[in-house]
């Protein structure tokens, strides 16, 4: 089976993993060159509480499972950040409807952000003054 073929699969089974595994292997990230500190994502899934814990060091990433304090804080539901990790969500939006409960260093928060990703493109027809037009 092609590489690709099992990324993409993994991804639609576990959309956290695939998120956290595609983190983990970009080592280093120039976008958070500026940037160090560490967020915990605390994601509860009935009674269980999965931790996974970023730490950036002047855009250095390391990715693992601690339980340990971290400059950030975000707490949230593993179906929520499923739909985050997917782009199904939007994680601002999900902290202004109190789905994601922030703690600690925002601006952090907000560097990382942009590595959540944006909305599935579709291509289903919009519909614009009640005609059809395809996306462009």
């Amino acid at each position: 089976m092609p590489v690709a073929s099992k990324t993409k699969r993994k991804s639609a089974q576990d959309p956290t993993r695939a998120f956290f595994d595609d983190l983990a292997a970009r080592e280093h990230e120039p976008l958070l060159q500026n940037d160090s500190g560490t967020i915990r994502f605390d994601l509860a899934d009935g009674r269980r509480v999965e931790h996974w814990y970023v730490s950036i060091d002047k855009g250095d990433i390391n990715v693992s499972h601690d339980d340990a304090a971290a400059d950030t804080i975000l707490r949230t539901d593993r179906s929520v950040f499923d739909r985050i990790a997917s782009g199904r969500m939007n994680a601002l939006a999900a902290m202004l409807r109190g789905e994601l409960v922030p703690e600690g260093d925002l601006s952090l928060l907000m560097a990382f952000q942009r590595f959540f990703p944006g909305p599935p493109r579709t291509r289903a027809r919009r519909r614009t003054n009640g005609r059809e037009r395809s996306p462009r």
